[in-house]
């Protein structure tokens, strides 16, 4: 791994630690500026470093090796978005609100329709890596991974490609959707569906 990719490994950790302090921090002196902090902590810096980060190194679709000295800017980028994973209940509170989660998922780098219904529970791997057409149901329980990695001569392969939903599609609960998934148009994809990498799909 590079130097770039241990430091961005604490990324996670240091988040959680501004965080932490800046809870401390209110619960002493309750107040707006103090609130306004943590949020942006939690929200903004995040956001902010992923941005920069794929300026100077932008995510490409195709194969790469994440052993090689070569950095990855997948590793960085994956890095900086784990702690929605690992917290999945500071995206899910977007959810709540109409439109907001949609909003959010541009900031990222995402292409995303209108009239998307999001449900709470619902894992995104890769924020920049998906485009979204207008009027899409998502069911409970919905993962989608713009990214697939396996062990391949003493390294590790990673692959990476962008999942595509077309317009007025309605995807069941439990799906799992991997890199280069593409959903035409007027789909139903039924409940609890794995689609493989590069995956076209049109189910009616």
């Amino acid at each position: 791994m590079t130097l770039l990719s241990i430091l961005l490994s604490w990324f996670p950790s240091i988040i959680i630690s501004l965080a932490i302090g800046s809870f401390i921090s209110i619960c002493f002196h309750p107040n707006f500026l103090n609130i306004s902090c943590l949020i942006f902590i939690l929200y903004g810096i995040p956001l902010i470093i992923y941005r920069i980060h794929n300026l100077f190194y932008p995510l490409e679709a195709g194969v790469t090796y994440l052993l090689d000295k070569k950095y990855s800017p997948w590793w960085g980028s994956h890095q900086i978005q784990t702690i929605y994973i690992a917290f999945p209940f500071l995206e899910t509170l977007l959810r709540l609100i109409p439109g907001l989660f949609s909003i959010w998922l541009r900031l990222w780098g995402a292409k995303i329709g209108k009239n998307i219904y999001w449900t709470p529970k619902l894992e995104i791997a890769d924020r920049g890596l998906i485009e979204i057409g207008d009027n899409v149901i998502f069911g409970y329980g919905i993962r989608l991974y713009s990214h697939v990695i396996k062990p391949k001569n003493n390294n590790l392969m990673l692959y990476v490609k962008k999942i595509k939903i077309g317009n007025n599609v309605f995807i069941g609960a439990g799906c799992r959707f991997g890199p280069g998934v593409n959903i035409k148009d007027e789909t139903f994809i039924p409940v609890t569906t794995d689609l493989y990498p590069n995956k076209n799909a049109n189910i009616n």
